[in-house]
């Protein structure tokens, strides 16, 4: 295969992820078709089926595409959050720059096993001294889950800064 013939199918299969992700804000994903993305995509049937078996397979390689971007992102950074302001800012500055895939893996549901924050539990333990460390650690991730949404859906008005910010202040610097 020719490098002509690779990027035209990169291409595709971006065009082919974008005009998803973008239907995925007004439908379910049991609502949209492939006819739909092929004609919003401008690509043909085969064109899909060569990448993509169905629906549910573009949208896992869509959560696999972003989380290997998330690791490269963030590659050796312990605790992404919370650790340094910095750190939560890049974290932040990440989101709102990539909002669609934001947006999309949140409504596919992947946020229950949104694992970009490596909590250290035994750093954990020695900051909050309790036996309940598992429930904490659960509430910190559902916590900054739902702040990420709700900031998401405001169109992430607020500055990266000012989320970190916010974050610091609810979470008391621990």
């Amino acid at each position: 295969m020719n490098v002509k013939n690779n990027m035209r199918r990169r291409e595709s299969i971006r065009r082919i992820e974008n005009t998803f992700m973008t239907l995925l804000q007004t439908k379910d994903v049991s609502e949209i078709t492939v006819a739909e993305i092929c004609k919003k995509a401008d690509i043909n049937r085969s064109t899909f089926y060569a990448n993509f078996l169905d629906i549910y397979d573009l949208a896992e390689k869509i959560k696999e595409h972003l989380e290997a971007e998330l690791n490269e992102q963030f590659d050796g950074m312990t605790n992404v959050v919370g650790s340094t302001f910095e750190n939560t800012v890049h974290f932040f500055t990440h989101i709102k720059e990539n909002q669609l895939f934001y947006r999309s893996y949140f409504k596919l549901g992947h946020d229950k096993n949104f694992q970009l924050i490596s909590y250290d539990i035994n750093e954990a333990l020695i900051s909050f001294n309790n036996k309940n460390i598992e429930y904490h650690v659960e509430f910190f991730r559902n916590g900054l889950n739902s702040i990420i949404k709700m900031w998401l859906n405001d169109g992430c008005k607020e500055t990266p800064e000012e989320m970190a910010e916010i974050l610091k202040s609810e979470y008391r610097g621990r």
